[in-house]
């Protein structure tokens, strides 16, 4: 798009950015957003957020001193601009590549990164954790500003923070990029209360004619005209609760208007303000790229795509992804059961959500990033007898452990769980990876746990899930598409057994989830090249195991293989706990659990991470041959 990058080829840190003049920094901004563009076309990732705080990110690096002030943006999928202005720049073209850059903020990748971020709602928190520690280490002379959007400002950390920022007092600054647009349309009441600010015109415009006569009106006139102000600005929108809970309202200014907020900036820093300041930002997602401005959801992640035409860079036909069969299984259900009803956290198309709530609106709840009250929710419809499901990415869910727990758990509420992004997630990294939900809800009682060995089965068990009415329950299932098999009815699966996929003589493999694939491709390999002959077997369940196959399996082989695509203390120590309060691990030469490693994977690409866990074909086959000694 651009040929050459005269200011932005001047920049390797923040410093260099002070040498520009004011009225150069617009056009470096237009450097800044063209090369996002052409990065992220050949890379993936996400687009539109970035655009949208391209001036914001001049600003801030322009007005105040990084890495010494802290820069803590919320999520962190908005910090591609500050990437290239801290010295990431060359580096840009390996974002989300195995090696190469995070498309998040990481604090081992730069000391411009002061907090690592892949969830949202913790950059408040973790800012005056930083400003804290600033003051008792008395270092009260540096900044600390924390960006979040509003989007974020749904989830319920962000106010816990709030309130105790106000209740402490210390000066901070809160960027509050209001985009009209999280990565679905914003939810709730905060989403209209902004409207309202942003729309007030008149209270806008008396703050315009305080300021604009400041220096002209009496002392005492001032002070008239700031109660004034203040009158007004209650009568106009019910005063703000930013204030309410102790900040100091500024705002709304137009984010894209560097002109505007250098100044502003420049003065919140040189304040004598001693509270926390909230600085309320109205920006445009997808800010100067026509394909992103029209459709904001479609570029909030984006794989390879076409500049000019803002198409994605065309793909082979595959098998639909699990999620669209999770959506279309539910509408389905949801046409002949009226109780079922969908929930999910502001990830209406993540989840696939969005297909029951153009079929059923009035049943299907967005909350916001808000998943503890999406769980806490949902067991309040279950005590009405609604059949509730909960949609959300493993990684998410974490979140809501407490109310799983108590909530749910406690109070055997038959709940249902609908765990997308299970397991590995290739270029999102270890923020989004899945590897834990075998793990945190495997030790807690009554839970049904079901992992499918691919589409075909996550119907079935969607249909189990809907018609366990005395229980809690849990689906998980990977991103991505399956593996294209025909999908069945929707009949329930017999709770507690799994299946035999193939026989064979000394090696057992006992796969849960849809990793039987990686299984099954090993088994044929070893067939071919070394001619043993394996037993495959699907466990489908991990609560309640089927102690029958089971046992089945270690009586009849030398050698048990467990695979799954989660951590320590899933599915793999189940079974073998279930092994050794049987005695049946007597009988077994080996048990090997084949399971993701004890330590967080950086991003690389689907492939790479499951050979580096050994979970792919190539690496299960080279375990059965060491343990055979082939």
């Amino acid at each position: 798009m651009i040929s050459t990058t005269p200011f932005l080829d001047r920049i390797h840190t923040p410093q260099d950015l002070k040498q520009l003049r004011e009225e150069d920094l617009p056009a470096l901004a237009t450097e800044i957003r063209n090369e996002i563009i052409e990065t992220v076309s050949q890379t993936g990732g996400h687009l539109g957020a970035n655009l949208g705080v391209v001036e914001l990110t001049v600003a801030l690096h322009f007005v105040f001193h990084t890495p010494e002030d802290k820069l803590v943006w919320d999520v962190g999928h908005q910090a591609y601009p500050h990437k290239m202005l801290t010295g990431r720049r060359s580096l840009m073209p390996t974002l989300r590549q195995g090696g190469g850059l995070s498309g998040f903020t990481k604090r081992s990748e730069s000391p411009y990164d002061p907090f690592g971020a892949g969830h949202s709602s913790t950059s408040i928190s973790a800012a005056l954790g930083m400003r804290a520690g600033q003051i008792l280490q008395h270092k009260s002379h540096d900044t600390v500003i924390a960006v979040i959007g509003d989007g974020a400002m749904s989830a319920g950390m962000a106010y816990e923070a709030m309130n105790n920022a106000g209740a402490l007092g210390h000066k901070m600054l809160v960027v509050l990029n209001d985009n009209d647009m999280s990565i679905a349309p914003p939810v709730g009441a905060m989403s209209h209360y902004l409207s309202r600010l942003i729309s007030s015109k008149p209270y806008r415009s008396l703050r315009e004619v305080v300021k604009g006569f400041g220096e002209k009106l009496p002392k005492s006139v001032m002070v008239a005209a700031k109660r004034a102000e203040e009158f007004t600005r209650g009568l106009m929108v019910g005063g703000t609760l930013f204030e309410e809970l102790g900040f100091y309202y500024v705002g709304p200014v137009d984010g894209h208007r560097l002109d505007a907020l250098i100044p502003l900036l420049t003065n919140i820093r040189d304040s004598h303000i001693d509270r926390p300041v909230l600085l309320h930002v109205v920006t445009q997602k997808g800010k100067g790229y026509a394909p992103a401005e029209a459709s904001a959801d479609k570029f909030h992640g984006v794989t390879r795509f076409d500049v000019t035409t803002g198409q994605a860079a065309p793909t082979k036909p595959t098998a639909p992804s699990y999620t669209a069969v999770f959506g279309k299984t539910l509408v389905s259900l949801a046409e002949t059961d009226p109780r079922i009803v969908g929930i999910t956290a502001a990830m209406p198309s993540g989840t696939g959500l969005d297909l029951l709530a153009k079929a059923f609106p009035d049943r299907c709840f967005d909350v916001g990033i808000a998943e503890q009250h999406a769980v806490t929710f949902a067991a309040g419809l279950a005590c009405e007898g609604m059949r509730p499901f909960v949609a959300l990415y493993s990684t998410f869910l974490q979140r809501a452990y407490d109310q799983v727990v108590h909530d749910v758990a406690i109070q055997n509420l038959p709940v249902r769980f609908m765990i997308d992004r299970a397991g590995l997630v290739g270029a999102d990294g270890a923020t989004h990876a899945g590897s834990f939900d075998p793990v945190f809800l495997g030790t807690l009682p009554y839970f049904v746990l079901m992992a499918p060995a691919d589409e075909g089965e996550l119907v079935q068990m969607i249909a189990t899930a809907a018609a366990i009415d005395d229980a809690p329950s849990a689906v998980r299932y990977p991103r991505g598409s399956g593996t294209g098999v025909t999908l069945p009815d929707l009949i329930p699966l017999p709770i507690g057994r799994g299946r035999i996929v193939q026989s064979g003589n000394t090696v057992a493999i006992l796969s849960y989830g849809t990793r039987l694939g990686a299984c099954l491709a090993a088994a044929t390999q070893l067939q071919q090249q070394d001619s043993l002959t394996i037993t495959v077997a699907d466990a489908r369940f991990q609560k309640p195991l089927d102690i029958e196959l089971i046992t089945q399996l270690a009586r009849h082989h030398q050698h048990l293989i467990l695979v799954e695509d989660a951590s320590l203390g899933g599915f793999a120590s189940h079974v073998l706990d279930a092994l050794v309060r049987r005695g049946l691990h007597h009988g077994l030469s080996t048990i090997t659990p084949l399971i993701l490693p004890d330590r967080f994977l950086d991003h690389d690409t689907p492939e790479a991470q499951w050979d580096a866990c050994g979970l792919s074909p190539q690496a299960i086959a080279a375990k059965v041959r060491e343990i055979v000694g082939a």
